[in-house]
């Protein structure tokens, strides 16, 4: 609600609002360079054409750091709402996907462009409150960009303008009060001393339940040494993707390929790669790679 948003932050959005065309909140991704932005209006994140990334910044969240510079904190747990609690099945992956959307430009060294955004509700409500809606939504015309990502503390550092500034931790912690980071435990040791067995139990586990919330069948074929561990079918039966899951860790950081399934790769063309990072920590994320991509993806070992 604009009563929570930072008065020289609310200026600028008014700013942005008056002087330019009305355009509703999706007309405005839509013009950003996103394909099928009606479709996608629910989403917080989207890739535009040139692989440029937008993200919604919540303007209640901007805080005003040293020199007038603005950040946000982002929680790196998609697993818990905002205002607190669990999210549902279909929000978690939402927020996955913006998550990993954000960590390819900190891994690249880019920026992206924001969206800043108001809200009808008060923002610790806006994903559990029926009445939640846009109130306002303007371009950032200024280029944002990740300064930090730490997955100990399950928070990454979203700073306004150029590099080379990051917020104080007297800033940081004030901003923590704003409410954008739930009070979340650090990653447990359990998870950082868990056995490859249990890291690749749990990967698969991650990327069954991310593709049957698509409404899409995964049956785990590993035991048959096809040379994938996963069939991914829709609803018709017809074969999407036949994918190797490989899970990775700070103590596990190897990602290696079977005999079996290096020559899967060669001969298949629906095979895939994927591979779940952090397993088992709120920040788990996946990324897919195709046989000729493979060799990119962090911790690949050819044997």
């Amino acid at each position: 609600m604009d009563k929570e948003v930072d008065p020289q932050v609310l200026a600028v959005i008014d700013e942005k609002r008056l002087s330019g065309p009305r355009l509703t909140p999706v007309d405005i991704v839509a013009r950003m360079g996103v394909p099928e932005a009606r479709e996608k209006a629910s989403e917080h994140a989207w890739l535009a054409t040139g692989d440029m990334v937008i993200a919604t910044i919540w303007a209640e969240f901007v805080s005003i750091g040293s020199g007038g510079r603005w950040f946000c904190l982002e929680s790196l747990d998609p697993e818990k709402r905002i205002g607190g609690g669990d999210r549902t099945a279909f929000q978690a992956q939402r927020g996955r996907e913006r998550l990993a959307l954000l960590k390819r430009t900190f891994d690249a060294g880019t920026g992206f462009r924001a969206v800043l955004q108001t809200n009808r509700v008060a923002i610790a409500e806006i994903e559990s409150s029926k009445s939640a809606k846009v109130s306002t939504r303007v371009r950032d015309d200024d280029e944002w960009h990740v300064a930090s990502w730490d997955t100990a503390q399950l928070q990454a550092v979203l700073v306004r303008g150029a590099r080379g500034w990051t917020p104080s931790a007297d800033e940081v912690a004030q901003a923590a009060a704003r409410g954008s980071v739930p009070k979340t435990a650090v990653a447990s040791s359990a998870a950082a001393n868990a056995s490859a067995d249990e890291v690749q139990a749990g990967a698969l586990d991650h990327i069954t339940r991310h593709f049957t919330g698509y409404g899409y069948r995964a049956e785990n074929v590993t035991a048959q040494d096809l040379g994938y561990d996963l069939e991914i079918t829709n609803a018709k039966g017809a074969t999407l993707l036949r994918v190797v899951v490989k899970g990775t860790t700070a103590a596990l950081p190897a990602v290696r390929l079977s005999a079996t399934q290096a020559a899967c790769a060669q001969r298949e063309p629906l095979w895939r790669l994927l591979v779940v990072s952090d397993v088992g920590s709120p920040g788990m994320q996946h990324k897919i790679y195709k046989p000729t991509e493979m060799q990119s993806a962090p911790g690949f070992q050819a044997d």
